[in-house]
């Protein structure tokens, strides 16, 4: 198999290797340079996609891991969860530099889709993983808790 789909598009990549992080095959191989690159390590965070559903660090995700799968951006734009996501963060004023919010957003979506109604401690360990240089984990904490409020 060499097709993934990003976005719900698929993408044929018969000339990638199958251990290239999926964050380098959305970067460089794809041009989509929403998902960040932060460590290198899966430490931070920015990196983060969703891997059918479930947040995964793209840095360290294989593209063999991902083949017919459906990864999950920050610039998809049907995606329920980040969609109100999106909004909740604009009115929380929740982003300070910005490098991180890729990562935070779809981190807390994958939360939003295994737990629709996460407890205040369940948001911080699901987010506990991604940094934020900027230190906005309080504004982050209460977006993340409105939209699970609806």
């Amino acid at each position: 198999m060499t097709h993934i789909f990003v976005d719900n598009k698929k993408y044929d990549l018969k000339n990638v290797s199958e251990d290239t992080p999926v964050l380098w095959v959305l970067r460089d191989y794809l041009d989509l340079t929403g998902t960040k690159f932060g460590c290198g390590v899966g430490m931070c965070g920015a990196c983060t996609v969703m891997l059918d559903g479930k947040a995964v660090r793209g840095c360290q995700t294989k593209l063999k891991e991902a083949y017919g799968k459906n990864i999950t951006t920050i610039e998809n734009k049907e995606d329920k969860e980040l969609n109100a996501l999106r909004i909740v963060w604009k009115e929380h004023d929740v982003a300070q530099c910005g490098y991180c919010q890729s990562g935070q957003l779809v981190n807390a979506a994958g939360l939003l889709k295994s737990n629709k109604n996460p407890s205040e401690e369940e948001i911080k360990t699901a987010m506990r993983g991604n940094i934020c240089r900027c230190g906005t984990y309080n504004k982050i904490l209460k977006a993340v808790s409105a939209v699970a409020k609806g």
